[in-house]
Formats: structure tokens, C-alpha cells, sequence
């Protein structure tokens, strides 16, 4: 049998990564994410895996979001019995983030009626079947399938993976989602030329950010006319990755008297370990500029202005502070965490502004306050909107249409076909056809569940 892969998840929607590949004696899976935002399915969250868990022989994840490993721990509800591969800092993220889904998850089955989808002994099992790979490496984890791993630059740790099938050296790579690059501490993605065929993301594949030149004038620009206004400026902030880059530039700005020195809360528990474990694997996993950084100053990502709140009762003294302040909490789209604590008490004051620095999925409350609703459902209870929301796209940690166009020209002319995925279908179409015009490439838009044999001359649905 020559290489395949199976698109059980990613194909048409941002969320929910999941590819099988199988090879002549081999079968891989890439990502084991959760499905998220308005086409959120629980049947689909719960129901078995499409494939047969116990013969799968390996798990290579790309990244620490939820929406690409949310589901790895039920794989052992399931049965599955070999490695799981991923880089060192994450494999400290996603034990991380997994164990702190667990308790949100559990709240969620509650309110429904269901059962937990999984518990603490299962992401201790899955723990246990870790092993990790560094960049660089190639290495047979399957019966004939190797794989090699490359920086992506989107957040600490983040690999695309190439898989080689031995027997006639024919080549996929899965790219998880590629970096903003440049970003000031992470490498730049790296290339792929070395694939036959490509599966990358396409999250902002029909859009532009802000110029990258641009978007620290406008986040202290921003900042000024919040802090102008006299109230609360509230960042729902994702844990990862985004709340330490908003730490690292708001640092900066103060530190040299661009900004007005107000309290910054960061008010997520969950978010000062994600800092913790930055700090970490600074030293080997920072690119250079940020690795002399951080030996002058120890942690490039706290500043005397900065104040976290781990506990409940830290967090409640923030609300007693005087304004302007700054609270930086989770979730990123405002569908959880202390956040909506905060959105709650605030958004109904004129004064307050409410500054959005991420991707809002559909149908999630950031998304509805990103597009101007008047009111937002914030855990079950209506809210007025009276804030002001600012929207700064260009702090996205997803490469935007340019980026990506720019990463598939680095995969030709090898790559014979390139997948559009992870991403809304407009989206995905829109990065299809700039590839095919503007590089000549050819472009596929698959769908979930399709079954696509890579081959040195391309890949063909079967």
C-alpha cells in the first residue's frame, strides 16, 4: 500500500486536527484536537474515534492548543497502546493544558448530563506514553514511517512533521499552523521543501494582519486612547502564547516611557505556568536575539508594573485597584475563565475598553463582540455591551494569507500537491486558488472524512 492519509478532522473548520496516515505496515495519527466555536458538535466530541485506535502505531502532536490535542487523553479510553511524539517544551504545555481542560470539561458534562470525556487518570496515562523529539531528528516511530520535525514559529515547541514512508520514500508533511513570523523571542517557520505533498493550515488565508512594521505603534496607540479614557482596558488573552507576547511588547513600551505605567493584572493561573514554562526553555528554544535578552534580565516577560494573581483571592483585590488598569485573563474568545468574571462587571461601563488581540471562531462571545453586538450571553447571563472594542489583527500567532502563500512557494517544487486545511472553507478556498494562480501549485481543498494516496507524482482520492 503506498502512503494515505485520512482527513478525520481539520478539513473545512479551524478546529479539531486529526489525520491518519497510513503506510504499507504503519499508521500514524497527527493531532487529536477539540472541536470548538459555533460548529462545536458534542455528539462529535464524544463519539468514538473514525479509525481503530488500538492498530494506530504512533501520535505525533504539533502543537499544545486544545484544538489540537483536546481529544488525545480519550485515545486511551480507547485503547491505544504506543508513543506519542512532540517536542520537550511541548510536552510540558500539553500536560499543562490538559490537565487544567479536565476540570472545564468536567463542568461542561455536568451542565449536560454526560458523563466526564476524560479524567486525570487518563491524561496520567497518556502522559506516560510520551516521548519527545527534538527538531532535526529523523526517526522511525512507526513500521516504516519516519518522521522529521521543523519549527513553525507559531508557538513554543509548535513542529510541522514530515512522514516518509521507507519502502518508496514518498513524503506527506502536516504543518499544524505556521507562525506570525517575525516574532520577537520564537524562531521563524521553517521551510518544507522535502515533501511530495503538503497539508497546511489556512486560518487567515483570505485575509491580511496589519503591516507586522506597524502593529507596535498601533497596540500603544491603542493602549494611549484606553488609558485616556479612564476605565478598565480588559485583554481576553489566549494563555498561551498570546498573553506572552502582549507581556514582552507592554514591557518594552513602558519601560521606554511610551506608555503611561499603569497595573497590568494577569489574572490566569493558567497562564502564569504557561509564562513559567517560556522561561523554561528560553535558553533552547528562544531565537538568539531573545536568548541574550533573557540572560541580562532572567525573564524577558516580567516587569515591575506587572502583578499576577494566581489564586481567587488575589484575583478578587483587582477589582478594588484604582483605573486605568490593564487585566489580561483567559479564554481568548471569551467563552470561559476569569475573563468573563471581568466582562461582566465591565463591559456595561462607556469607559471601558475591551481590546481583542486574537482569532474569535464563530459563534464564540469574542467573535459576537468583535463584530458589535450590543449585548454578549457571558455563562448563561446576558450582558450590555457600553464598552469600546478595539480589534488588533496583527498579533495573530497564524501566518495571514501572505505568510502562507510565501510557505507554500518554500514547499515547491517538490511538493506536488498542496491540502488546504484547518481553516473556515472560504478561507481555505480563497488560499487554494491564490496558490494555484499565483505559484502554479496544485491546490486541493479536502473534506472531512476523504481519503487521499500520496504519491511522488502528487496524491489521488481514492
Amino acid at each position: 500500500m503506498a502512503l494515505r492519509v485520512t482527513f478525520h478532522g481539520g478539513a473545512g473548520a479551524v478546529t479539531g486536527s486529526n489525520f491518519l496516515v497510513e503506510g504499507p505496515k504503519g499508521r500514524i495519527v497527527v493531532d487529536v484536537g477539540l472541536e470548538q466555536g459555533r460548529d462545536f458538535s458534542v455528539a462529535s466530541m464524544y463519539s468514538p474515534f473514525p479509525f481503530d485506535v488500538p492498530a494506530v502505531d504512533a501520535v505525533v502532536i504539533t502543537h499544545a492548543h486544545l484544538d489540537h490535542i483536546g481529544r488525545a487523553p480519550k485515545l486511551m479510553r480507547e485503547g491505544f497502546k504506543g508513543k506519542v511524539y512532540m517536542t520537550p517544551p511541548t510536552k510540558d504545555l500539553m500536560e499543562l493544558m490538559l490537565r487544567d481542560s479536565v476540570g472545564l470539561l468536567t463542568q461542561e458534562a455536568k451542565r449536560r448530563g454526560l458523563d466526564p470525556l476524560y479524567d486525570e487518570n487518563d491524561v496520567n496515562k497518556l502522559m506516560q506514553h510520551v516521548e519527545t523529539l527534538d527538531y532535526h531528528v529523523e526517526k522511525e516511530i512507526a513500521p516504516g514511517l519516519s518522521v522529521y520535525l521543523r519549527d513553525t514559529g507559531h508557538i513554543l515547541g509548535a513542529a510541522s512533521v514530515r512522514i516518509v514512508n521507507l519502502d518508496d520514500k514518498t513524503s506527506l508533511a502536516i504543518t499544524g499552523d505556521i507562525g506570525n513570523s517575525p516574532n520577537p523571542y520564537l524562531n521563524d517557520w521553517e521551510a518544507v521543501p522535502d515533501a511530495d505533498a503538503v497539508i497546511m493550515e489556512a486560518v487567515y488565508g483570505d485575509r491580511a494582519h496589519d503591516h507586522l512594521d506597524t502593529r507596535i505603534p498601533t497596540l500603544r496607540d491603542t493602549m494611549k486612547r484606553a488609558i485616556e479614557r479612564g476605565g478598565t482596558i480588559l485583554m481576553p488573552a489566549f494563555s498561551m502564547e498570546r498573553t506572552q507576547l502582549m507581556l514582552y511588547e507592554l514591557s518594552n513600551l513602558m519601560e521606554a516611557g511610551e506608555l503611561p505605567k499603569i497595573q497590568v493584572f494577569l489574572d490566569s493561573p493558567l497562564a502564569i505556568s504557561v509564562t513559567e514554562i517560556y522561561e523554561k526553555w528560553a535558553g533552547t528554544y528562544f531565537n538568539p536575539s531573545a536568548k541574550e535578552e533573557t540572560k541580562r534580565e532572567k525573564s524577558i516577560f516580567r516587569f515591575p508594573f506587572l502583578t499576577m494573581t494566581p489564586s481567587r483571592e488575589d484575583s478578587e483585590t483587582i477589582g478594588r485597584e484604582p483605573e486605568p488598569k490593564l487585566i489580561i485573563a483567559g479564554a481568548g474568545m471569551s467563552h470561559g475563565g476569569r475573563i468573563g468574571r471581568w466582562e461582566a462587571k465591565y463591559l456595561p461601563d462607556p469607559r471601558t475598553t475591551l481590546l481583542i488581540v486574537g482569532y474569535q471562531a464563530p459563534g464564540s462571545p469574542g467573535r459576537m463582540l468583535k463584530d458589535g453586538s450590543p449585548k454578549v450571553k457571558l455563562d448563561g447571563r446576558e450582558v450590555k455591551v457600553a464598552a469600546k472594542v478595539e480589534s488588533l489583527t496583527s498579533w495573530s500567532a497564524h501566518a495571514d494569507r501572505d505568510g502562507l502563500l510565501k510557505f507554500a512557494e518554500a514547499t515547491l517544487p517538490r511538493a506536488k500537491a498542496i491540502f488546504v486545511s484547518i481553516g473556515e472553507p472560504s478561507a481555505q478556498r480563497f488560499l487554494a486558488q491564490r496558490i494555484h494562480d499565483f505559484l502554479g501549485g496544485k491546490a486541493i481543498v479536502p473534506s472531512q472524512g476523504e481519503v487521499w494516496e500520496i504519491t511522488k507524482a502528487g496524491a489521488k482520492k481514492i
